[in-house]
């Protein structure tokens, strides 16, 4: 009798143990499932629908990312989770791109200064006052204009792989794009088109990664198929060219981090051929705040480095933005 009461007490207390581990208080909450949940909405802004994904809590300090070429919010979806516990975290596809309408080019201006108008509306639409920007590739030049236009919006930047300075597009790949800008034509676009196939969207995924095999063939395959939709390569030349206006608003921008100072974190990928590690270091010319971390992958750093990119912005942001949300504080606290 008495070995079966010790086994009934020590049932009883294990159960409630397990118990209390999964419940919370007021002082002591734990992580929600809700939080880490992404959801994925659309609203409408103009009569385009813009998809995005969001998960987090609302009151929590937003971190707003912005995708890059020929991609969408999807390049995001291994990073999403990793921030959601702490962050209030949104990403929107731009028009023409990802789950969002893209209508044709003669019914929409594709253009940066146009896109850029639509994220800036969208963000007005959520109702994000302050956010963290993370800047890749076009999201740069779309994210620098939301900076430039209202400085007291943002309150740090992470840039992975998004340039704002001439070094960064002086290379091979960027000769045939800075031809079509000084001479827009039918034919010098055509050559562009090369850059718009399966193969060339797969480079861009594997070209200088550690280890092709850890790249996923879900990225391309959702990418490519969107590519082709009739109308697209029209859509993606019209932002090729209009790139070209990104170049002569770089000093504006370097005005903007020299006079405003917004506390940054660069992780860029440096074996990438689009946007080399060149364009990584003269950020920290205008920048006193500022780390950079060159990280042995690609143009799309996501897919090999998630992990690593999200550590570095959980530190970083803690540090910048006053801390994660007050739960995932106290329940850190709790876990020590």
């Amino acid at each position: 009798m008495s070995l079966l009461r010790n086994i009934f007490i020590l049932t009883a207390a294990l159960i409630l143990f397990t118990a209390s581990t999964y419940t919370s208080s007021a002082d002591t909450p734990v992580r929600s499932v809700e939080t880490a949940r992404v959801n994925y909405r659309t609203v409408e802004i103009e009569g385009l629908d813009i998809f995005y994904r969001e998960a987090g809590l609302k009151d929590a300090p937003t971190v707003l990312l912005l995708h890059g070429f020929p991609t969408s919010s999807h390049m995001f979806r291994d990073l999403i989770p990793l921030l959601a516990d702490g962050y209030h975290v949104v990403a929107p596809d731009y028009p023409g791109y990802g789950n969002s309408s893209a209508p044709p080019t003669d019914e929409f201006e594709y253009t940066f200064d146009n896109v850029a108008r639509i994220v800036e509306m969208f963000t007005e639409r959520l109702g994000l006052e302050q956010y963290s920007l993370y800047l890749m590739d076009y999201g740069a030049p779309i994210g620098f204009r939301l900076a430039t236009a209202h400085p007291d919006r943002v309150e740090t930047l992470i840039v992975q792989n998004g340039n704002a300075y001439d070094e960064g597009i002086d290379n091979d790949f960027w000769i045939p794009i800075k031809e079509y800008w000084r001479e827009h034509t039918d034919e010098q676009g055509d050559q562009l088109r090369s850059l718009l196939t399966i193969d060339a969207t797969k480079w861009q995924y594997t070209e200088g990664v550690r280890d092709v095999e850890a790249i996923s063939p879900d990225t391309w395959g959702h990418v490519q198929p969107l590519l082709d939709r009739p109308g697209n390569q029209e859509i993606q030349l019209a932002m090729f060219y209009s790139y070209g206006s990104n170049p002569p608003l770089y000093p504006q921008w370097q005005q903007y981090l020299r006079d405003h100072q917004p506390p940054t974190l660069i992780v860029w990928g440096k074996n990438d051929a689009i946007f080399p590690a060149a364009g990584a270091y003269p950020y920290q010319r205008d920048l006193r705040n500022v780390e950079l971390h060159l990280l042995d992958t690609g143009h799309f750093a996501l897919e090999e480095d998630a992990a690593v990119i999200a550590q570095h912005m959980q530190r970083f942001l803690a540090k910048n933005v006053g801390g994660q949300h007050e739960s995932h504080k106290k329940l850190s606290a709790a876990c020590q």
